[in-house]
């Protein structure tokens, strides 16, 4: 079996250490965290489980030198890029194959900047590691299912991914009050749809995307639009939101092909079903992946997704984490690179039909 580690155990790393406990390649042999007062909890208590006589650890160094398979990296980068960088690049360094959403900028890894892909490129020369980077909003939405879908039709318009979400039952605070402003007074500028921040974050989906199709992007642009709470609203895990302040946003990431947006990502998030009720919304209120390919015919997918309790945005997070996790025995029997998903395949379940869950 494939040693691997776990490194951060948030939204992502809880799922990361359910996604390996089950796969019949992988052995979970170390969870790696940060904050002290997780340091010498089980594994399994972190992630939802039973205990699984792994200990959470913050000895970097220890870990790696036991020469793991593979590192799944779940912590963040948003905030942190250049820590999480050097983070990887260590990984990759101590030979691990390193599967990770925490490096926007190589979703589209042959476009990104050469001042990221080099150093990636030094390491794996260097240690003979691998690194896959694919998204958690999920990244499957936004590349091999659209693409996927496009093959079926016999003309294709627009391309268009949606990621469609009721945020008030989503577990992070900080990222939803802050990040994307749910809230905050309407003159409040939330960093995440600041501009360039949103190309920043999905641009390489975009263009990855424009790659497989085989067509040449002019530009990509962005479009914001923000909605007030008409009344004020409490939500189980945040407490309340006040009428005014903002209750949902609505942007799209378009890359723009002979001046007409073709390949359009979009978010439409709430912190209340009550606000903005004429904007895209779920079949059943709570959230949802939507993937329309506007053509002849007209297909429409929407991906519904429940984990830790019917939790919307942690199954979102779970197949998102799923099918990195899922990549790692083929990437280790691969040569070792640099990947991304149109390199990756996206396969069956094989060996887990059945299985007992952890």
């Amino acid at each position: 079996m494939l040693s691997t580690i776990v490194w951060g155990t948030g939204n992502v790393g809880r799922a990361a250490i359910r996604v390996v406990e089950a796969h019949p390649a992988l052995r979970l042999s170390a969870v790696l965290v940060h904050d002290p007062g997780k340091v010498g909890r089980d594994a399994g208590a972190l992630a939802g489980l039973g205990d699984l006589g792994i200990a959470a650890t913050d000895d970097v160094d220890a870990v790696l030198a036991t020469g793991p398979h593979a590192v799944v990296y779940a912590a963040s980068g948003d905030i942190r890029p250049d820590d999480a960088l050097a983070d990887i690049i260590k990984a990759i360094r101590a030979g691990a194959v390193v599967v990770t959403p925490s490096l926007y900028a190589l979703y589209d890894q042959r476009n990104a900047p050469p001042e990221l892909r080099e150093p990636v490129l030094a390491a794996i020369a260097d240690g003979g590691g691998s690194l896959f980077v694919s998204g958690v909003d999920p990244g499957w939405g936004n590349d091999v299912l659209p693409l996927l879908i496009s093959g079926l039709g016999g003309t294709v318009d627009v391309v268009r991914c949606q990621e469609i979400f009721d945020y008030s039952t989503y577990d992070q605070p900080d990222s939803v009050r802050y990040l994307v402003g749910m809230g905050q007074p309407m003159d409040y500028e939330p960093p995440m749809i600041a501009p360039t921040i949103p190309t920043m974050v999905w641009g390489g989906q975009v263009r990855l995307m424009a790659r497989a199709l085989g067509v040449d992007l002019d530009e990509i642009r962005e479009t914001v639009d923000r909605r007030p709470l008409d009344s004020t609203v409490g939500t189980e895990t945040m407490g309340e939101f006040e009428a005014g302040t903002q209750g949902a946003v609505r942007f799209e990431v378009q890359g723009i092909v002979e001046g007409e947006p073709r390949i359009v990502i979009e978010h439409v998030t709430r912190i209340h079903p009550s606000c903005a009720p004429d904007w895209p919304t779920p079949p059943d209120g709570q959230g949802a992946h939507r993937v329309i390919i506007e053509g002849r015919p007209r297909i429409e997918v929407t991906v519904e997704a429940t984990d830790e309790g019917g939790n919307r945005a942690a199954g979102g997070n779970a197949t998102a984490v799923g099918r990195l996790v899922n990549a790692i025995d083929w990437l280790v029997d691969a040569e070792p690179g640099l990947y991304d998903a149109l390199d990756v395949p996206l396969r069956p379940a094989i060996g887990k039909l059945g299985r007992k869950h952890p």
